[in-house]
């Protein structure tokens, strides 16, 4: 008896394989995540090396190679990223805190959500479109997200600087689709009691958005596209910043 696999496929994977989804029948009713990619590797050789350097998501959460995984889970595999449950994200996002959207994002907005009269430092961090990378212009960006996992994921940032810097509030927006030149792709609101702890607090979130957060960017330029992931070197979600 044969079992279907289903695996969801995002940004340049989804592009390298033309389509979004991954619908293999094998025997296995089980399979460890490093198993799965050494049989879709067999079966999509050309791919392999993409293959390789994705990680396996499974319900929604990253899983290391030897973590076993269902044929009915919720699979994906993702590539490396630009930068709880989903009932608990969802509930989470619709207080304004962590949210992906499709629209211009209101940095006075979300500066709001972390307002708190005992908190003396309050700063946002904006990241814009640029025009110029090296001597490619850019003509604008666009961004594609795995939103269930992404909101998750910011969640557990704030949970983090939360435990690192105590009674500091945080949240994060992200806009997906196109982002025009001079406009912004993510905004990250931290206010604390303390300017130091909303500095330190800041950076951290966008190196660990950059880090866990399934989110990718595509280049347009002026003479081709390029899919942009993880710049700095391999590229390991579980490994702690």
């Amino acid at each position: 008896m044969l079992n279907r696999w289903q695996i969801a496929l995002f940004a340049g994977l989804a592009e390298r394989f033309a389509t979004r989804t991954l619908e293999p029948e094998w025997p296995e009713e089980t399979l460890t995540a490093g198993q799965l990619k050494a049989k879709l590797a067999s079966l999509h050789p050309a791919h392999a090396e993409a293959i390789a350097s994705a990680f396996v998501a499974c319900n929604q959460v990253y899983v290391h190679e030897d973590a076993i995984v269902r044929h009915d889970d919720e699979l994906a595999l993702l590539p490396p990223v630009s930068g709880g449950s989903g009932i608990a994200a969802q509930k989470e996002a619709e207080s304004g805190r962590y949210k992906i959207v499709d629209h211009p994002i209101d940095v006075a907005a979300v500066l709001a959500t972390v307002a708190h009269p005992n908190h003396g430092a309050q700063i946002a961090f904006v990241g814009t479109t640029r025009e110029w990378t090296g001597d490619k212009r850019t003509v604008r960006l666009e961004y594609e997200a795995y939103e269930p996992m992404a909101i998750s994921a910011m969640r557990q940032i704030g949970s983090e600087i939360g435990e690192r810097w105590p009674g500091t509030w945080t949240a994060i927006v992200h806009r997906i689709g196109e982002v025009a030149i001079g406009e912004a792709s993510v905004v990250i609101a931290v206010s604390s009691a303390h300017r130091a702890n909303a500095y330190e607090a800041s950076r951290y979130a966008i190196e660990r958005l950059k880090q866990i957060v399934p989110i990718w960017k595509k280049e347009i330029y002026e003479d081709g596209t390029e899919w942009k992931g993880c710049q700095t070197g391999p590229w390991n979600p579980l490994e702690p910043i």
